[in-house]
């Protein structure tokens, strides 16, 4: 079974609370971030950039498992979970990068919109390239694999 796609990147003093922790409302950040560099992963990069390609978080879900602190590598798996008529969703895993302890992980609802917003069929290229998922691909921003 091939690997998800991956994202890394590093937490940041001014995302810890006052328990020195990720504060909870960062984690949206983040999954924001990695569904950004999975779209891109998997060939939409530019249209997301020229708008050709929309769509709008209409849903988001995130479990708590275990801390995340400054400083620490987080290892972000990104998966298609569902492609319905005119949404979607993907499903974000956090872990400590090298680690399989699961410390959160969050699942998103996301609907096509044209122009003016109004809802839209997801396109069947798109379609198909949200299957493939961009398996075994990474981006790294956090200097993980330098």
């Amino acid at each position: 079974m091939s690997q998800p796609f991956r994202y890394y990147l590093r937490v940041r003093y001014g995302e810890c609370d006052a328990q020195k922790v990720v504060f909870n409302a960062r984690y949206g950040e983040y999954v924001d971030l990695a569904v950004a560099e999975f779209i891109r992963a998997i060939g939409y990069g530019a249209e997301m950039v020229s708008a050709e390609l929309d769509f709008q978080l209409v849903k988001q879900t995130t479990e708590w498992k275990g801390p995340s602190r400054y400083d620490d590598v987080l290892e972000c798996r990104v998966a298609t979970r569902h492609i319905g008529n005119t949404s979607f969703s993907i499903g974000v895993e956090f872990y400590g990068a090298g680690e399989d302890k699961l410390r959160a992980s969050s699942e998103t609802v996301y609907v096509m919109v044209d122009h003016q917003l109004a809802k839209k069929p997801v396109p069947a290229e798109f379609r198909a390239a949200l299957e493939d998922g961009a398996k075994g691909l990474s981006a790294d921003h956090a200097g993980y694999g330098s």
